[in-house]
């Protein structure tokens, strides 16, 4: 029996959350896509490992903390709350954000498809505003 889309996602969440990058990557297949706010993409495992990665390497006490998953077939999506402080730089399409030394806790929802045990699709949403409200980098909205 192969390992189903729960035990994946489960798996996924504690590599992530366990700054396991190796262990994350084993978990994608190769030709694994990812989309983000701002137009971020990437085609390819290694893409998207280094499009988490970079995250982690942002935030090296970076955590996600999942509200609620909900799983249909080969499909999870994930309800959450990303959060760490902003201690290295953040890659963006328009260029690298210096670390800030800011907390963020932002909240998100990511759709990610599952072929054969391995995580084939991730679109990522989340409020980019809040996020570069958080660190600082334009002045909160009243």
């Amino acid at each position: 029996m192969g390992t189903t889309v729960r035990e994946t996602f489960d798996k996924s969440t504690t590599a992530f959350n366990a700054h396991d990058i190796d262990g994350f990557a084993d978990l994608l297949a190769d030709d694994a896509v990812f989309s983000a706010p701002g137009g971020m993409n990437g085609v390819g495992k290694q893409a998207c490992t280094e499009f988490f990665a970079g995250w982690l390497s942002a935030f090296p006490d970076a955590r996600v903390a999942i509200r609620d998953v909900y799983i249909c077939d080969d499909v999870a999506v994930e309800e959450g709350t990303f959060s760490g402080t902003h201690e290295g730089a953040l890659r963006t399409p328009a260029g690298d954000v210096p670390p800030t030394g800011n907390e963020v806790a932002v909240e998100y929802v990511q759709t990610i498809r599952f072929r054969e045990g391995k995580q084939i699709a991730f679109d990522l949403m989340y409020d980019r505003l809040q996020l570069l409200e958080q660190l600082g980098l334009i002045a909160a909205a009243v």
